[in-house]
């Protein structure tokens, strides 16, 4: 429909996006999918809550407004698939990146061509192979060897990985040696990743603090010390609160480990 069109026309790097995250549809169809999506999501909670109104006294007509605040809260989140998706994928490749970058550079070291040196990258272990397998095959189709670097590079979910095409094609656009700038970017490239581990040692000592503060110091004598108050003035909790409290002391467990999972550095030297 024209009006997913429109929606999609709102955002002109979503066709590039859904590329960089190998999502082979187009963007008004994705929009589509995503409003439908949340409509549906939207509607079941605003139809549950219109039901359950009456038994909880709420007022029937707040469906309306769960139902608008629902849908507009789920499209955001949902149109963002694409931005987690992108993530994921550069996360790979950072990891790998800088031994798909030396593995490359060996083979040019070793005087093999530029295009030798890519068709035998596509065909090792990794992430990244198939990134450089797309642009053999664009080469075997008849692309020059320009545009398909250059595509690898606008195409390319890391940032790290597109650094290096882009300077192996500057090189070959100059008409200078490749191996020399394809060396000192991956030597830049393995000293930002030190830095990554440097800063990411500096914030686990913080939050292992926290961790350990919040989580095994507060809860074991935050619950010793109620448990010996609430004995002294003889009140009785049943077992659904203690329930509660386990699920908090969880909540807070699961948190501070997702946290260390989202700080961790993508490196691999």
């Amino acid at each position: 429909m024209r009006i997913f069109e429109q929606l999609a026309n709102e955002h002109p790097e979503l066709k590039r996006k859904l590329i960089m995250a190998k999502l082979p549809i187009e963007p008004h169809h994705y929009v589509r999918n995503t409003v439908m999506s949340a409509f549906w999501i939207s509607f079941a909670l605003a139809a549950s809550y219109f039901f359950f109104s009456e038994v909880f006294g709420l007022h029937p007509l707040g469906a309306i407004v769960l139902f608008v605040v629902a849908f507009w809260a789920f499209y955001q989140f949902l149109f963002r698939v694409v931005d987690v998706k992108i993530h994921k994928i550069a996360k790979d490749i950072d990891r790998e990146v800088l031994f798909a970058g030396r593995f490359l550079l060996v083979k040019l070291n070793a005087g093999k061509p530029l295009i030798m040196a890519l068709a035998e990258a596509s065909e090792s272990y990794g992430v990244a192979n198939k990134y450089f397998k797309e642009i053999v095959h664009d080469i075997d189709m008849g692309t020059p060897l320009e545009e398909a670097l250059e595509k690898a590079s606008r195409y390319s979910p890391s940032e790290k990985f597109r650094r290096i095409i882009f300077q192996i094609n500057n090189a070959l656009k100059i008409g200078v040696d490749v191996t020399n700038y394809l060396e000192a970017l991956l030597d830049e490239i393995a000293a930002e990743q030190l830095i990554e581990i440097q800063r990411y040692g500096k914030k686990l000592n913080s939050i292992t603090m926290f961790f350990m503060l919040f989580s095994i110091v507060v809860p074991s004598l935050g619950i010793t010390f109620f448990i010996t108050l609430v004995s002294m003035v003889s009140v009785n909790f049943d077992l659904s609160f203690f329930l509660i409290l386990s699920f908090g002391i969880l909540f807070f467990q699961y948190f501070f480990i997702t946290i260390f999972k989202s700080i961790r550095p993508t490196v691999n030297i």
